[in-house]
């Protein structure tokens, strides 16, 4: 957040504002708490629906793996019935970095997985992987 000047408080005020001192400046300051950072509410769906036809690999890893790391509690990934998706997020929910987001995976129907995930501490997506 940066640090407002006597300009924008008086644009915020709408009035010409001269403070006298040092002391008026911090009063007028905490009344319009400025000195107080808003949080920003994060949207994390508890449930997140991905659908991966017409998906590349890379497309569909990285779409995975930020559904993984964004905090979301459960998702359906739709892979095809037939095709190497569905052959991949086999494989990745085995035997790669995705393995320890995933608490369960288990199969809905014979081309989409239900998945629940762990709760993580990043929520920052890294590509390379």
């Amino acid at each position: 957040m940066r640090n407002l000047t006597d300009k924008d408080i008086a644009d915020m005020i709408g009035a010409e504002f001269t403070p006298d001192d040092n002391d008026t400046r911090k009063r007028v300051r905490g009344e319009l708490k400025l000195s107080r950072r808003i949080p920003q509410q994060s949207q994390i769906p508890s449930h997140v629906t991905l659908d991966l036809h017409m998906y590349t690999i890379e497309q569909a890893w990285g779409e995975i793996m930020l559904i993984a790391k964004s905090g979301a509690k459960s998702a359906t990934i739709i892979t095809g019935a037939s095709g190497i998706l569905k052959i991949k997020f086999q494989e990745w929910v085995r035997d790669s970095v995705l393995s320890p987001y995933i608490i369960s995976c288990t199969p809905l129907n014979n081309g989409s997985f239900g998945v629940k995930f762990r709760k993580v501490n990043d929520n920052v997506y890294d590509p390379v992987q």
